[in-house]
């Protein structure tokens, strides 16, 4: 059984990781507002703090990050950065400093989505933060020491959030969150680094 932390543990896809992933491992949890431990991305130190309290675990899994959704043509910087602060620096943050909490061979999984490589209207800022996503993954995995792994798992819409999303993302196909799931499990139970687990 490995001691993994599991960042977004309430939302969509954390309840369905902690779900899977809590059937066999001891999984802590951490989110804004709920969870074992509370961790807001935009408090400087805040994941620190965070680490500081945890200690060594034997994975990080991230299913958190803000993003903003709106016409490029009336964007200010400001809600761009949104989700330049909140899901990219934010997990960012948890790779650079979460690292010297991992035991070795331990593992890094990351969220980013399927706007990275299929744009939508309205999605500029979220294309952006979820491709850079993916190359830090990509970059970060031929560096990192001991062992440690980092993957990225990009899922497409979620079927529990067509409500919400759905008319942001016309004809694409949905998948339920237990499928996406899956792809959380296959980078912390698996043996691969570097990869981007596509689900969709």
């Amino acid at each position: 059984m490995s001691k993994i932390l599991l960042i977004g543990a309430s939302g969509t896809i954390g309840q369905a990781v902690m779900a899977n992933l809590g059937a066999r491992h001891e999984v802590i949890t951490v989110g804004r507002s709920s969870g074992t431990h509370r961790v807001d991305f935009a408090q400087p130190g805040a994941v620190a703090q965070l680490f500081e309290a945890v200690g060594t675990v034997d994975a990080i899994v991230s299913t958190a990050g803000n993003l903003h959704f709106g016409p490029l043509a009336d964007m200010t910087p400001e809600q761009f950065n949104l989700g330049l602060q909140d899901k990219l620096l934010g997990q960012v943050q948890l790779a650079l400093i979460g690292q010297k909490y991992l035991t070795d061979g331990g593992s890094i999984t990351l969220t980013a989505g399927i706007l990275s490589i299929e744009p939508i209207r309205n999605g500029a800022s979220a294309t952006a933060v979820n491709a850079a996503i993916e190359g830090f993954v990509a970059a970060a995995a031929i560096e990192l020491p001991r062992g440690l792994r980092i993957n990225a798992v990009s899922p497409t819409i979620l079927t529990e959030s067509v409500g919400v999303y759905g008319p942001f993302f016309p004809g694409f196909d949905t998948v339920p969150a237990e499928r996406a799931a899956r792809g959380y499990q296959r980078s912390v139970e698996g043996a691969q680094t570097g990869r981007v687990y596509r689900v969709q």
